[in-house]
């Protein structure tokens, strides 16, 4: 009873913890990076009394639109893998198991092979990044479509965690062909989108980013009672009265979504959606989705936050790919899973 008790309390405090912890990584995201910003700046630029117009153009139009961006994207993927899990019934599903990076990411290789220095541009805010924003966006929402149509054709869902990642890999197939006939300087425009950024957000992108990453946020936690039922089993949700049909093809949905624009505005970001939906529920001892998914929410945009931190090199002039940082997180909690699964732990 007493391990109950403290069980239920961990729950809740850590869902006042996480968002100072955020609160704490926001503000070391804002400051550290190849030029430090001391706190004290931050805040008198907050307070209106900042006179120093480097560090304001910075903090303004640099840091703070990356931070959102890494604190939404970071929370959209970890709420995409866990939802994905939960109705696949499969401890490694992830936003990228329905094929939508790849169709994304073959939306972004038709722009970029085949115009050369689209990336050269699209670092001052011309109509290329925007063709390619359209295009990512485009080719996911292309792959959404097909995924929704099979959703409602088949009912297996193995059978349709199947399709999703041969549509993947028909997608990457087509990369890979765009790929072996493009020139150079295209081929390393397309590999440096591939490795992830949170840094390609501007403000004007923010209008379209924000509402929909908070919409689809918001939709997922209209989701849970159908998950709770699902985490059952299908059968035994069916005989509850749930529309499974309905509800895979809502969750698909949302998942797709997020994915979709995530992957559009920051490239393919790896191991968040796979790996903090299972940190989630280590930490909060829990299966009900009502707690799961806001502090799913909170660890994801804490993860991103630290990973977007760590790739700033702070003190050098160096940075790392986010797609590197986190796949240090990501990797480990995979290959944890796998042993733990086999009953080798």
């Amino acid at each position: 009873m007493r391990n109950n008790i403290h069980l239920y309390r961990n729950k809740y405090i850590l869902l006042f913890i996480l968002p100072g912890a955020i609160l704490i990584f926001m503000i070391l995201n804002i400051s550290f990076g190849s030029v430090h910003i001391p706190i004290r700046e931050i805040w008198k630029l907050i307070t209106g009394e900042s006179n120093n117009i480097i560090y304001t153009n910075i903090i303004i139009k640099s840091r703070i639109p990356q931070t959102i961006t890494a604190c939404l994207a970071g929370s959209a993927l970890a709420v995409s893998g866990l939802i994905l899990q939960t109705m696949f019934k499969n401890p490694l599903a992830g936003p990228s198991v329905l094929g939508i990076n790849s169709g994304a990411s073959l939306g972004v290789a038709l722009v970029t092979l085949f115009f050369t220095g689209t990336y050269q541009i699209s670092s001052h805010g011309n109509m290329m990044h925007l063709s390619s924003l359209l295009a990512a966006f485009l080719g996911a929402f292309l792959i959404m479509l097909v995924i929704l149509f099979m959703a409602a054709k088949v009912k297996n869902n193995a059978m349709l965690l199947i399709i999703g990642l041969m549509v993947g890999y028909i997608t990457s197939s087509l990369v890979s062909v765009l790929k072996y006939y493009s020139m150079q300087e295209n081929i390393h425009a397309f590999v440096m989108w591939g490795l992830g950024s949170f840094s390609n957000t501007s403000w004007l992108d923010m209008r379209l980013f924000i509402p929909i990453i908070l919409s689809g946020l918001l939709l997922s936690l209209f989701a849970v009672k159908s998950l709770n039922m699902l985490n059952l089993g299908e059968r035994y949700a069916q005989n509850l009265g749930l529309n499974v049909k309905t509800s895979r093809f809502f969750i698909i949905f949302i998942t797709s979504i997020l994915a979709s624009v995530i992957t559009a505005f920051c490239g393919p970001i790896a191991f968040l959606g796979l790996a903090v939906p299972h940190i989630s529920r280590l930490l909060s001892h829990s299966t009900d989705h009502k707690v799961l998914i806001p502090h799913t929410m909170l660890t994801g945009a804490m993860l991103a936050l630290l990973c977007n931190l760590l790739a700033r090199m702070p003190w050098t002039d160096y940075t790392l790919p986010i797609n590197a940082v986190t796949s240090i997180f990501g990797a480990p909690v995979v290959i944890y899973i796998i042993l733990k699964k086999r009953n080798l732990l």
